[in-house]
């Protein structure tokens, strides 16, 4: 006999707790951007130098996350979101006291991508997926995605006003504390074990085996990797993009908040579209619509309302990618193992965001410009869209659980 997680929990309570968290890690990593400037000021460093600490950062976030997923699956998201909650707070802190590029990197890069590997999507998605019914489940995922966005809402506006009020350094250290609310939230999504009888079941190393010999799986793996690049190049290099255009900090913050408000209609509306057709769809059209707003965008005059109404746009489609791609892993392989592979999914998607990140930096260095980056944001947009339509959303039929 074993134990395992049971899925005994309310609805309700997953859904609650399971939002706040995100509101919490989501929402904290959202405002990084407004940090490149004053940071890259006081200590001297280039933009590139600030840009490759956050790519490291996605980076290790995707590299962490098919491990913390797996930890998950297999212990349940408890332990996993308390370490994860210590670690983003010395993260924060660390992110505040490194006076070396390379201290930099460790902290706000390698340390704060393990903390959101543990405090995001995938281990919250798995209990999700234990704990809520398939019918619901694209919904459930779409409700706890529009939390994580109303948290970039409410903590950019937070962040900027913390590092004009207290400073840069003393913002972080704020926000290191805050990110411990975590640890009480955990709680709500502590799963009860419960004995099962030892029997023929799926492997981990049978499931992901099982899962790279899918082409659905590459796929929504190659769909994702375009998803991080475009969200993180936007969000680490548009605050910056606009001041170098002549518009103040402000319009910068009230674009990100939007990003935030709006993503919360989005998150949403694809979650519960989800439900009532087929999600590859969804997702496509929401790459399509990436590619026309960013074309929009660059190709009329750039004044504050030109940024809002983009950003109104490109927030709605910000994380409404989130819930169809989560819940069409669930859809096609179960949620045994939902966390770890939503976790490998989310690795690409991570790949993405370090070269959204890193290339932006880079190619600015270069050219002095980051209209060459925006463009590669519309060409992978469109890429995106096409390689989602041959996904094909069946369940995997298994004659008979895989040995160990």
């Amino acid at each position: 006999m074993t134990s395992v997680p049971h899925t005994t929990l309310s609805m309700k309570q997953v859904l609650i707790c399971g939002a706040l968290i995100v509101t919490l890690s989501m929402g904290i990593r959202h405002g990084f951007g407004l940090w490149l400037q004053p940071v890259t000021m006081d200590r001297g460093w280039s933009r590139e130098t600030f840009a490759l600490a956050i790519a490291i950062q996605n980076l290790s976030w995707g590299i962490v996350g098919p491990f913390a997923g797996a930890l998950s699956d297999r212990f349940g998201a408890f332990k996993v979101l308390i370490v994860g909650a210590v670690f983003y707070a010395l993260g924060l802190i660390f992110m505040g006291l490194s006076t070396s590029a390379l201290g930099f990197m460790g902290s706000a890069g390698v340390l704060l991508g393990m903390a959101q590997s543990g405090t995001t999507y995938a281990v919250v998605y798995g209990v999700i997926g234990r704990n809520v019914a398939a019918n619901k489940r694209s919904w459930a995922m779409g409700v706890t995605a529009a939390a994580g966005s109303f948290g970039q809402f409410l903590m950019v506006p937070v962040e900027n006003g913390l590092i004009n009020g207290v400073g840069w350094q003393n913002a972080l250290f704020i926000l290191g504390i805050a990110a411990l609310a975590i640890v009480p939230l955990a709680f709500g999504l502590k799963e009860p074990a419960v004995a099962v009888a030892k029997g023929p079941q799926q492997s981990m190393k049978a499931a992901v085996r099982e899962a790279f010999a899918h082409p659905s799986f590459l796929l929504l793996m190659a769909g994702y990797f375009v998803c991080g690049f475009q969200v993180v190049f936007i969000g680490v290099h548009m605050p910056s993009y606009l001041k170098d255009n002549g518009l103040t900090p402000d319009v910068a913050t009230t674009a990100l908040a939007l990003i935030g408000l709006f993503n919360v209609v989005g998150t949403y509306a694809a979650g519960s579209l989800g439900e009532r057709m087929p999600k590859k769809y969804i997702l496509s059209a929401i790459y399509t619509l990436r590619a026309v707003a960013i074309t929009a965008f660059l190709n009329v005059p750039l004044t504050p309302w030109s940024v809002y109404i983009f950003s109104a746009v490109m927030g709605t489609l910000w994380l409404s990618t989130v819930p169809p791609t989560n819940a069409l892993v669930a859809q096609i392989f179960g949620v045994k193992y939902l966390s770890m592979l939503g976790g490998f999914v989310f690795l690409s998607h991570q790949c993405g965001s370090f070269l959204g990140a890193w290339l932006g930096g880079r190619l600015y260095n270069m050219t002095g410009s980051y209209d060459v980056v925006w463009w590669i944001a519309v060409a992978l947009g469109v890429f995106a869209a096409l390689i989602n339509l041959p996904v094909k959303e069946q369940a995997i039929v298994r004659a008979q659980p895989a040995p160990a």
